[in-house]
């Protein structure tokens, strides 16, 4: 799982009917510390995430997983908020 910030929605007039009833989400990887880590990406929405949160998601195969049975044609999804991070030290 990566961190992420969600900067933007998708909207798609035509996609696969895969994406039928699922929201797309512009993200940007984060850092632990909120910094920005590599490119902007967009990816499918499992759990109701809006613009400004803080999101987990993942790549890949198992993006598709939250929409089982359907077999959703992903590559990123958003699977889950992140309400307060919080940072351990020594």
């Amino acid at each position: 799982m990566q961190l992420a910030r969600v900067i933007g929605d998708v909207v798609a007039t035509r996609k696969d009917p895969g994406f039928d009833g699922t929201k797309l989400l512009l993200l940007q990887p984060i850092a632990a510390d909120g910094q920005n880590v590599g490119r902007t990406l967009v990816a499918v929405d499992s759990v109701g995430a809006g613009v400004g949160e803080t999101v987990f998601f993942v790549r890949g195969k198992e993006a598709g997983f939250p929409f089982h049975p359907t077999e959703m044609p992903a590559d990123a999804g958003i699977v889950g908020i992140v309400d307060q991070p919080q940072i351990f030290t020594k």
